[in-house]
């Protein structure tokens, strides 16, 4: 996207000027969404965005701005402002600290499509929603659905003073199914929202009509379920999206967002027992194909698999290049952004709990009444205490070691850090579903994962 010597000239002028550190990272961004409703094509949207952003370090200060003029005007003026605003403008050492030598890094394309966007017609791509909004018509209590396909592909560029200079294609594609299942005045909904770091096979994965089906039963199962009861109770949380629960309540705490400026519980507590010994936490970028993965995170470092607590004990936090600056831990290929109107920061990547040796049945055995949260759905944290309230989409009550009759309206309502001491096991059946995270670098994709988990017990709100 950038040529190597208009690249070179720019962080040339930023060490002359007095910067102890300079990064390029320039984005062009395609993005498409076809959107179905009641069995008519409503939305065929595309969109291209491009430009990028120079951040200089003076020490631990950071300077960032952005431009989506990426002549080389465009670029220095961009950088100009920056050294204007820092009080460095003119203050050029002829010392020489330029001479840069560039390492430049081959994309291996480890998440490459098998089949490309463009192998495929606008016409094939109606006919995949139009089979996931059929697949939902299951029952006549359902009266609407909608379905959505985006993908997006990108290409980014980092380069630094370090001799970073690195480029990556980015392609993501994610279905969505909403169906709304009524009966008299009440309303519920059920939704599928699978996506991975592939093209359009993920239609072969995830088959657009069995994406129907599981959204209409999962309305129809809340239409009939009883409002849930409120106490305290050993819950069981599903695998999959079941890892919100973590990812908010406690991955967001271990991010060096947070554990620099001694807003998260969890600060100054590595080697220490922070969960109980069934935990074992991990923050995955190298997963093939996953939902979060790249090859290089947007600071132009490989990523990796970073583990997180193991058995229990906190071994890691995830590391960018400033929160390793402020903090002296080894940074961790964990500077992510939403696009170039951004300056990385510390962030998750495909978050999960690895699999525990129990059962899944047996999670379930002990229980003389709970609450098994079979699907989770959106909520709330406290990033310094980890606090948090989360919906569960779909529930049913757990009464003497079986799952009966379904329930609705239930919140989990905790403190990460307490949750994690009271997970009792954890099961064999590791599932991961795909998110958006929003934080201080804007809302990046990122997969939530966890197998069949037992917490000895969680506040749970109801009506009932």
């Amino acid at each position: 996207m950038l040529k190597l010597e208009l690249v070179e000239a720019v962080l040339a002028r930023a060490l002359k000027g007095g910067a102890d550190f300079a990064e390029v990272y320039a984005q062009r961004a395609k993005k498409r969404r076809m959107k179905v409703r009641q069995g008519a094509l409503e939305e065929a949207l595309s969109g291209l965005d491009y430009g990028a952003g120079v951040r200089l370090f003076f020490g631990t200060e950071v300077v960032y701005a952005y431009t989506n003029d990426l002549t080389q005007e465009g670029l220095m003026e961009a950088l100009e402002t920056l050294l204007r605003a820092k009080g460095a403008l003119g203050k050029v050492d002829e010392g020489g600290k330029g001479g840069l030598d560039f390492r430049k890094a081959t994309p291996k394309g480890l998440h490459a499509p098998k089949v490309p966007y463009g192998e495929k017609d606008k016409r094939y791509r109606l006919e995949r929603l139009l089979e996931a909004e059929a697949g939902a018509r299951i029952a006549p209590a359902i009266k609407q659905v909608e379905a959505s396909l985006l993908e997006w592909e990108e290409e980014v560029l980092v380069a630094n003073t370090e001799g970073v200079f690195a480029e990556e294609k980015r392609v993501r594609t994610r279905l969505f199914v909403l169906a709304v299942a009524q009966d008299g005045a009440e309303v519920q909904t059920g939704y599928s929202a699978p996506g991975k770091s592939v093209g359009l096979e993920l239609f072969d994965l995830y088959p657009p009509k069995a994406g129907g089906e599981k959204a209409a039963r999962q309305a129809l199962t809340n239409l009939k379920a009883r409002p849930a009861p409120a106490g305290t109770f050993p819950v069981v949380v599903g695998p999959g999206f079941g890892g919100v629960l973590f990812h908010e309540a406690v991955g967001h705490l271990l991010e060096t967002t947070s554990v620099a400026r001694k807003a998260s519980v969890l600060a100054d507590k590595l080697g220490e027992v922070v969960a109980s010994p069934a935990v074992t936490y991990i923050d995955d970028g190298t997963l093939p194909h996953a939902w979060g993965s790249t090859e290089m995170d947007d600071e132009g470092r490989p990523t990796e698999r970073t583990v997180l607590i193991e058995k229990g004990v906190l071994k890691s936090y995830m590391v960018d290049r400033l929160g390793h600056l402020l903090t002296g831990y080894p940074m961790t290929g964990s500077g992510r952004r939403q696009d170039y109107t951004f300056a990385p920061t510390s962030r998750m990547r495909n978050t999960f709990l690895a699999p525990g040796e129990a059962r899944v049945e047996d999670l379930f055995a002990g229980i003389a009444f709970g609450l098994y949260a079979k699907e989770m759905g959106g909520g709330q944290v406290k990033p310094g205490s980890g606090e948090y309230n989360f919906a569960v989409q779909e529930g049913y009550i757990i009464r003497k070691g079986r799952i009966e009759e379904p329930v609705r309206g239930a919140m989990l309502v905790g403190k990460g850090p307490e949750t994690l001491m009271r997970v009792v096991a954890v099961a064999q059946d590791l599932e991961n579903a795909p998110g958006m995270c929003g934080s201080l670098s804007g809302a990046v994709p990122v997969e939530v994962g966890q197998p069949h988990v037992l917490v000895s017990e969680i506040v749970v709100g109801g009506r009932a």
